[in-house]
């Protein structure tokens, strides 16, 4: 529990900006590229943005001229940042890490935060 921590969520206007942020255990952060997802109430989950170790990045479709997903490697820390926000990017937002091998106490497998809530509208 904890090794994955969003926040940031919030109530914001259509054309608004919000950036949300993560927080990741050090071991996770290192050996794992950190993902952005949300889901919509009736929707499947989606992935929205990712960045590897090295600060590759990948952006759904929808979202890659709006969106901007950034590493802070000092604190272990990973953020979107969302401009230009529309009612459909109202859902709420999780990060997942993939790791791939044992690191400290932590096994392989997918990693969630527990989600921070976006709402846009009027």
């Amino acid at each position: 529990q904890g090794h994955l921590v969003e926040s940031g969520g919030a109530s914001v206007q259509p054309g608004g900006s919000l950036t949300l942020s993560c927080a990741v255990s050090r071991g996770i952060f290192v050996v794992s590229p950190i993902d952005w997802y949300r889901q919509a109430p009736g929707e499947q989950r989606e992935l929205v943005a990712s960045v590897t170790q090295l600060g590759y990045t990948n952006y759904a479709e929808s979202t890659k001229d709006r969106f901007t997903i950034l590493r802070d490697n000092a604190k272990s820390a990973v953020h979107l940042q969302m401009n230009s926000l529309k009612p459909e990017d109202t859902a709420v937002y999780y990060c997942h890490a993939r790791v791939p091998i044992t690191v400290g106490d932590v096994q392989p497998g997918d990693y969630w935060g527990q989600g921070t809530r976006v709402t846009v509208s009027l």
